[in-house]
């Protein structure tokens, strides 16, 4: 494992990979709501923006990527603020103004609108940007993430929901969980990831990949806040407006994507979240598939994703 100290574990290198059966694949930044996003971009035609989740950066979307290129989509995945080769600001990891760094890409990008592709941390994202913005998102897909109300509740008064996100309230405490993600060169992610995944985990290689990323420095810190927020948040004035204003619902075309399997969230817990949104929903449980259900099985989700996409009617 390479040292995150050396020029070849820097952001540049560590981040900006190549894809083999992607040549046409192109890195840049961009600025947006006062920062600058690092994004990966393949194909032509209306845009789907895929927002990557924890512990990953844009790479997880490697197969999506060249699979909505292929069916005629403007591809692009972002690295959040904080993660992969975006800026690590010392603030503005709060729900809200992420999900303003998504809409302002999607505006620096010259689109009108984007079908947003979340997972994880990028589907709670996925949904906040759906509402706060509905001008500018097309259609919504979320994978791993129930709507942010939905998980608020599943947190507080689900135990069983509570226990299997054990890590969010580890993540509270000052310093130590950074120094834990990156030890031993990140063997905490590669650890996380097979974990949560099912049957059929990431090879040694994937990991490697995500844990030298988590290594660049300031990567481990600006990837926990938002969870911190989102647990002190709780009972503050900030946090009890944001989960109001999460009241407004979605009235885009929704997808929703889960695996059987996923030990972080349950099922039961992302179910329920069909109930905040006013236009067409359709609900997709991968059986036998783990918390990243685009990496353990990319060809199914990747044709569920594009076949929703390209359904005119997606309420059927």
């Amino acid at each position: 494992m390479t040292d995150p100290a050396t020029p070849s574990a820097q952001p540049a290198s560590v981040v900006r990979l190549d894809l083999p059966d992607a040549p046409g694949l192109v890195h840049r930044d961009v600025a947006a709501n006062g920062a600058r996003f690092h994004i990966a971009e393949l194909g032509d035609g209306p845009l789907v923006l895929l927002l990557h989740g924890f512990p990953q950066f844009w790479w997880a979307w490697r197969h999506q990527l060249t699979a909505l290129a292929d069916a005629g989509f403007r591809a692009v995945a972002m690295d959040l603020r904080g993660v992969g080769g975006s800026d690590r600001t010392p603030r503005g990891y709060d729900p809200a103004n992420l999900a303003l760094d998504i809409t302002g890409v999607i505006r620096s990008l010259g689109e009108p609108d984007a079908a947003l592709v979340g997972h994880d941390l990028g589907g709670y994202l996925a949904w906040t940007a759906a509402a706060m913005r509905p001008k500018l998102v097309r259609r919504l897909a979320v994978s791993s993430m129930p709507h942010p109300r939905r998980w608020r509740s599943s947190m507080l008064a689900d135990a069983r929901q509570t226990a299997a996100q054990s890590h969010i309230w580890g993540f509270q405490r000052p310093w130590i969980p950074e120094r834990r993600l990156t030890a031993d060169d990140g063997a905490m992610v590669a650890r996380l990831i097979q974990e949560w995944s099912g049957p059929q985990p990431p090879d040694e290689k994937v990991l490697e990949t995500y844990r030298r990323a988590m290594c660049i420095p300031s990567t481990a810190h600006c990837s926990i806040e938002p969870y911190r927020w989102m647990v002190r948040s709780l009972a503050r004035p900030d946090g009890i407006q944001f989960n109001r204003r999460m009241k407004r619902p979605v009235r885009v075309p929704t997808l929703h994507l889960h695996g059987s399997l996923d030990p972080v969230v349950r099922t039961r817990s992302a179910a329920g979240s069909g109930q905040y949104v006013e236009a067409p929903y359709r609900w997709r449980l991968f059986d036998g598939l783990g918390h990243f259900p685009h990496e353990e099985d990319p060809v199914a989700f990747s044709a569920e994703l594009i076949n929703w996409l390209k359904d005119p009617e997606p309420d059927r």
